[in-house]
């Protein structure tokens, strides 16, 4: 049952493609501390549709018009990779706080110039890593910043599986699309291991971020064959725990994501399913002094929605930031484009001395 608050921060989504329907629109008419305020997209038989189905107060083909209303007070970038920084800039620049979608840039200049936005605004911005706000990794979270101890190594993967849209087709509506969908210039899937990183691997950086911490520097392998790529990942963080991180496009099995965190006082270990099935991982914490684990059932496995009453809650309340911020997907970005540099040379990256695009 939706419950919602008096006060709640009235959101506008920008672009009104699949992942805006799949997630964000209905998040906005879920969350108990916002609501879908507008909605704006470039293609008006698509933003009719949506507005008809969704009922915001107000439909704009025009982001600058939207920006421009006073009564707007947060934008949901949901556009393509490439529109996250300048549409982000934007809305921070008009005043608006900003949920931008991972990642939320492909460079790290990119990325540098939109937390100086975020500071010259006084704004919120958070990024899109929905899955810290996944209840079940929530508390092995805590567990890990409580009780655990030091940390000495966590083995994370992210797996795609050949059967994804097997199982989403099954369970998702059908998307809208529109032949006047605004697109960015080239084929952002012309550079697979580009294209992979930042939609994939982007999530898997984070989670071995919310968990240990700085990464400071990494060794990477890629290997492709029969079409797939597997990235295998050392990885040193700052608090000195080792971590390995597998990147795999895609695998002859089902969706395969998770990690086995190692500490001084208890171990974790979790297995993470397809984020379109809206269930929380299944995580067991073992705890090292009465040897014993317990799996929190983590029953509300909506992180999209949880995600943006976090923000909200920021905004309207001065809660302390949940979820990631911008200097968190910069430190993403910047991850990324080590991993890719450590493939090209063979070496150990350290993550302060690289530049440029994943």
């Amino acid at each position: 049952m939706i419950r919602k608050r008096e006060r709640r921060l009235r959101v506008g989504v920008l672009g009104c493609g699949p992942i805006a329907q799949f997630a964000h629109m209905e998040s906005c008419v879920k969350a108990g501390n916002a609501d879908l305020y507008a909605i704006c997209d470039a293609a008006p038989d698509l933003l009719a549709r949506m507005a008809a189905t969704y009922e915001p107060q107000r439909s704009f083909a025009d982001y600058d018009a939207m920006l421009a209303d006073p009564d707007l007070e947060a934008v949901i970038v949901a556009t393509s990779d490439a529109y996250h920084v300048p549409m982000s800039i934007k809305a921070l620049e008009a005043g608006k706080h900003v949920l931008c979608e991972k990642p939320i840039g492909v460079s790290i200049e990119e990325g540098e110039a939109l937390a100086r936005a975020v500071d010259a605004s006084g704004k919120i911005l958070q990024v899109g890593h929905m899955k810290r706000f996944d209840p079940a990794l929530e508390a092995a979270r805590d567990f890990v910043r409580d009780d655990m101890g030091e940390i000495l190594a966590l083995k994370a993967w992210y797996c795609d599986s050949t059967h994804r849209y097997t199982n989403t087709d099954a369970i998702q509506p059908l998307p809208v699309s529109s032949k006047l969908a605004r697109r960015p210039g080239g084929n952002p899937k012309a550079d697979l291991r580009q294209y992979f990183m930042l939609a994939h691997g982007s999530h898997l950086v984070d989670t071995a971020r919310f968990f240990c911490g700085d990464i400071v520097a990494v060794r990477a392998r890629l290997t492709t064959r029969f079409g797939a790529y597997c990235w295998f990942v050392e990885t040193e963080f700052a608090n000195g725990a080792l971590g390995h991180l597998d990147l795999t496009v895609a695998v002859r099995m089902d969706w395969h994501e998770g990690f086995q965190l190692y500490g001084e006082n208890g171990s974790v270990v979790a297995k993470t399913f397809n984020p379109w099935y809206f269930r929380s991982s299944e995580v067991d914490i073992f705890h090292e002094k009465d040897a014993t684990s317990r799996r929190p059932l983590g029953a509300d496995g909506h992180f999209f929605r949880r995600q943006l009453e976090g923000l909200a809650d920021t905004v309207l309340n001065g809660a302390p930031m949940r979820g990631a911020d911008v200097h968190d997907g910069l430190a993403s970005i910047r991850a990324m484009v080590a991993i890719a540099r450590s493939v090209e040379s063979g070496e150990r990256v350290e993550l302060s001395a690289v530049t440029g695009a994943v």
